[in-house]
């Protein structure tokens, strides 16, 4: 199974957006995002993420990777498709296609 979190779809499709139109965007919400189970951020995960941003201290650390970590650990994921370094650095095991 494939879980994001809302902020990761917020996220993409604004880069989406901003890249390549709506179009794609459209694509992406139609034939991408129903085969993936989005989780809905609520306040309490984005005070834990946003908190844990504020304490690492890094500029090029985002908080949509933290509330990524923080989901991941609270739901014992381990496996994440990404290629951003700062997931490795977190322990978790990274995958590519």
């Amino acid at each position: 199974m494939l879980v994001t979190t809302s902020y990761v779809v917020f996220e993409t499709t604004s880069v989406v957006q901003h890249r390549i139109g709506l179009e794609a965007v459209r694509v992406l919400s139609d034939a991408l995002l129903p085969l993936i189970d989005v989780a809905y951020v609520d306040a309490d995960l984005h005070a834990a993420a946003l908190s844990n941003l504020l304490v690492a201290n890094r500029r090029e650390l985002s908080l949509v990777d933290c509330c990524s970590f923080e989901y991941m650990r609270r739901n014992r994921i381990f496996t994440v498709f990404a290629y951003d370094k700062h997931f490795a650095e977190q322990g978790f095991e990274c995958c590519d296609v």
